[in-house]
């Protein structure tokens, strides 16, 4: 039997958080002689931070404490939108800094939600799947009237999937005493209980989307483009799928297991059955054992961050020696790294841009829902990839025209959307 590991204490230094603050302050600062201060000072704080304590019966027959998580950071352009995220360290700073960047996220890719988070502290690895459906359950239970199309609606993050999205919409049904929910409680579900095609899909399509659109402005082809991983959870395994079919070069791979490396590229398909055998990358015949520090300092034409937040550091910034570094996590750049790789001329494509192809595809999961309709995939997709296009363009032209950073874009034209947005809404609590 897993045991759930022990709540950590929220109030915890939190670089997600510190990060999240730090690309606001400068957003804020380009935006001053724009907006009211205390308008822009309120944006700076969470509308609502919630903690709970679960105490669900597992297997074992215990009962177990489980500390989760809640945070509404802006309601601004509407209801809330963030995954939850099972992940024993995790804590409500971190839960905060998610929040604020999903705001951002939200308003920058053009759909009508603002941010937040939520967080489970339980490891979902250790956890058996009887166990894990009952802690989903019973936040579902215990986070109820928090949970709803027009105030939060979750999502899948870190250590959640579709299949839990499924629980809590069916634990919310029963509570109503319904078949189904009326409108779209959760996102990222099952495509049998109202998901949309695509959607497991959609975050890395746009991490691949924006790699495709940033080699163009370098005037790099994507067939034999040199490409590192570090990750091979949803988001990189989905994101190395896609650019081994433009023919591009994934040289390595890493997940948290460990890392492998071949310049000559590795069988992307072959390494996913291997993964799905086996559950790890290590052992796969087709590269070599790396160590995964070392595999993000191995030069390429793109670094892809997919694994998790502040792996990119000041001390290995320096040592990188790719042209490109698309985010595909959540902050996976650390506010000192970020500036040292702008000092040394290599574009940083934000996470509220690359990685914001998993909300627009929700966004229109949610929209489906409401009106009962079932959107065919290759709607979707060409939707996405439209949009993602879109809002890629627009960023670098605004980079441009500003002369700032990528990430300075990004937080610049989502902060004044919700800016725009809240000045419409007028005086309001």
């Amino acid at each position: 039997m897993a045991t759930v590991v022990s709540p950590l204490q929220a109030g915890a230094t939190s670089p997600l958080l510190g990060n999240a603050l730090s690309n606001y302050d400068r957003a804020a600062a380009m935006l001053q002689d724009r907006y009211r201060a205390d308008m822009l000072t309120r944006l700076r704080h969470p509308k609502e931070r919630i903690e709970l304590n679960l105490s669900p019966t597992l297997r074992d027959g215990s009962i177990h404490l489980v500390k989760a998580f809640i945070v509404r950071h802006s309601d601004g352009l509407g209801a809330a939108k963030g995954g939850i995220r099972m992940y024993p360290m995790v804590n409500l700073d971190d839960i905060t800094g998610l929040a604020m960047e999903m705001t951002w996220k939200c308003a920058l890719i053009g759909v009508p939600f603002g941010g937040g988070k939520a967080g489970i502290v339980a490891d979902a690895r250790a956890l058996s799947p009887y166990d894990k459906e009952t802690i989903i359950r019973s936040f579902a239970r215990n986070a109820r009237r928090h949970i709803h199309p027009r105030i939060y609606v979750p999502a899948p993050d870190m250590g959640t999937n579709e299949t839990d999205m499924g629980h809590l919409k069916t634990s919310v049904a029963y509570s109503e005493g319904t078949a189904t929910t009326d409108g779209c409680y959760v996102t990222g579900k099952p495509v049998l209980l109202g998901g949309i095609p695509g959607r497991r899909e959609a975050t890395g399509r746009g991490v691949a989307a924006c790699t495709v659109q940033a080699l163009k402005l370098r005037n790099l082809p994507i067939r034999n483009a040199t490409i590192i991983i570090q990750g091979f959870g949803n988001v990189g395994a989905t994101t190395a799928l896609l650019l081994h079919q433009m023919d591009a070069k994934i040289i390595g791979i890493s997940d948290i297991t460990g890392a492998i490396h071949n310049p000559k590229g590795l069988d992307i398909p072959a390494l996913e059955q291997h993964v799905a055998q086996t559950g790890a990358i290590l052992g796969f015949p087709g590269g070599a054992v790396i160590d995964p520090a070392l595999l993000l300092e191995q030069p390429c034409d793109v670094l892809i961050p997919a694994a998790t937040a502040n792996q990119i550091t000041a001390a290995n910034a320096p040592k990188l020696q790719t042209r490109l570094l698309i985010e595909a996590a959540n902050g996976p750049t650390g506010v000192a790294a970020d500036e040292i790789l702008h000092q040394r001329g290599i574009p940083v494509y934000p996470d509220i841009l690359c990685n914001a192809g998993g909300v627009f595809v929700s966004y229109l999961e949610y929209t489906q829902e409401t009106q009962a309709e079932q959107m065919p995939e290759e709607e979707v997709n060409a939707r996405l990839q439209k949009r993602m296009t879109e809002k890629f363009n627009l960023v670098c032209q605004t980079a441009r025209d500003q002369k700032i950073s990528l990430r300075d874009a990004a937080m610049y034209l989502g902060v004044k959307t919700v800016c725009e947005a809240l000045e419409a809404k007028g005086r309001l609590a």
